[in-house]
């Protein structure tokens, strides 16, 4: 359903660094700095990352990143802890979400609640 999303950040520069680091664990990369903007994706930038320009104050968003596989969820976990990102959850299984659902949750520099999920079983 979504074509892409895009989201505001307060320093571009570690914002940047934090997902150049995280998404490498589950195929994702920069593909694109348009105007300060920074587009990240397999393919094509489905996810954006700018500076903050509107607004005040900071709303946590939740962005659910698919990762191929559990090891891959695991990986962007060791990533984000090395990169200096909070983490919220530790990667196990999510049953009361639906049987096989693997997900890590962190928070990204500006706080954001981040998570690499697998919805496939072992």
């Amino acid at each position: 359903m979504l074509d892409h999303l895009s989201i505001q950040c307060a320093d571009l520069e570690a914002s940047g660094a934090f997902y150049d680091t995280v998404l490498a664990t589950i195929g994702g990369k920069r593909i694109m700095d348009f105007h300060e903007v920074y587009g990240y994706g397999t393919d094509f930038p489905d996810f954006w990352l700018g500076r903050r320009l509107t607004g005040e104050g900071f709303r946590e968003s939740h962005i659910a990143f698919r990762a191929p596989d559990r090891a891959a969820v695991d990986a962007f976990q060791a990533a984000a802890v090395a990169a200096g990102g909070e983490v919220l959850h530790e990667a196990k299984e999510w049953p009361e979400y639906h049987p096989g659902y693997y997900g890590a949750f962190v928070r990204d520099p500006d706080g954001n609640n981040v998570e690499a999920v697998c919805h496939t079983p072992q």
